[in-house]
């Protein structure tokens, strides 16, 4: 029998002793630094988006990767998301399952994919990946409907399952809200919004959101519908700042409503800005891991580029104000077009079943 969302004790026995112990490390250093009435009085007078930063990032490096709260969910996840999207295009089937099982015993709990990542390929692997060891792991996939009705959403769902080995999953998002009538589509009656509610009263889904790269107007007209959200994901980096920008418009609604935010796309989508020497991967991934977010999902394509990730948040401190001002300034005058964020100034990164079922 599945066991119930509700069942708060059948949740917790997913969290064990080590990591317990982990956690209780990792709040003892921050309360070494600042003291709880430190911490307590600079949360009462920030901002909302600031204190929520303070509290997301109120760490040292530890050598561990950090964990964060999601939201207002009660669980923590890591800071490091393991992007599954790359997971079909490795080089073979063995490997990609290598990498993702280093990437789980390094402590990167939290797995994104979605329905439609290389025709389920993604899906799959993570799955066999995933034996023996789905009580490591905190899992999310993503319906990608494109605004088709509820069964079609739930049909997803179960080939989800299907291709992942498992009977639940720790977050369902709606995938690529990227177009302007989007909103309405999902939250018609019988749409996408209604599979997320169905699916988590099946027991079938803990958590739900929904992701989106184009425009934060976009994010705004789903938030208005005032869904129950958990989660919300979106592109956030160094180019956010001055273009559609989704650290502006929808970071603080996120912060306000206790809506956990996952950030994607910190190199730009390609690490084009990276390859012209702009900005370090480093400068890069550490300016969105001191916003406050829950986690970043990292596209990961081999073990080189997973043991980049791994150090980088293993040694991550929060850059100042001063720090981030600094870099955004450094890069304003590259980042007004949107040149490198081609994932909002252009159709590039808008995937196929989605152009399709809007008649492109």
């Amino acid at each position: 029998m599945k066991p119930k969302t509700q069942d708060r004790d059948f949740w917790s026995k997913r969290f064990d002793r080590r990591q317990l112990l982990k956690t209780l490390g990792l709040a003892g250093s921050v309360l070494a630094l600042d003291g709880p009435r430190g911490l307590v009085e600079a949360m009462g007078q920030a901002p909302p988006v600031e204190a929520a930063a303070l509290s997301a990032t109120a760490q040292v490096a530890t050598g561990e990767i950090p964990k964060r709260m999601l939201g207002k969910t009660g669980v923590q996840v890591s800071a490091l998301c393991f992007g599954g999207a790359h997971l079909g295009g490795m080089d073979s089937e063995a490997e990609a399952i290598r990498v993702l099982h280093e990437a789980l015993e390094a402590g990167v709990t939290f797995l994104d994919n979605a329905w439609e990542y290389n025709g389920g390929r993604s899906e799959e692997i993570m799955g066999k990946a995933l034996q023996g060891r789905r009580q490591q792991a905190f899992l999310m996939t993503k319906v990608c409907s494109h605004g088709r009705d509820k069964r079609v959403a739930l049909q997803q769902l179960d080939e989800s399952l299907r291709r992942l080995k498992t009977d639940y999953l720790d977050l369902w998002q709606i995938h690529e809200v990227v177009y302007a009538d989007d909103p309405d589509r999902h939250f018609v009656p019988n749409g996408a919004a209604d599979a997320l509610l169905e699916a988590k009263r099946q027991g079938k889904v803990r958590f739900l959101g929904f992701t989106g790269h184009k425009d934060p107007k976009i994010h705004l007209k789903m938030l208005a519908h005032d869904f129950p959200f958990d989660t919300c994901q979106m592109p956030l980096n160094v180019f956010d700042g001055t273009y559609r920008s989704f650290e502006q418009e929808v970071l603080p609604v996120l912060s306000q409503r206790g809506i956990a935010s996952l950030a994607m796309k910190s190199l730009s989508g390609n690490a084009e800005p990276i390859k012209q020497g702009l900005v370090t991967v480093e400068e890069a991934l550490r300016y969105v891991l001191s916003l406050p977010i829950a986690t970043l999902v990292s596209g990961i394509d081999s073990r080189q580029v997973l043991q980049q990730n791994l150090g980088i948040v293993r040694r991550f401190v929060p850059m100042t104000v001063a720090e981030m001002e600094a870099l955004r300034t450094r890069v304003a005058r590259y980042a007004m077009d949107g040149r490198f964020e081609r994932f909002k100034s252009s159709r590039d990164y808008d995937g196929r079943i989605g152009r399709e079922q809007h008649g492109l």
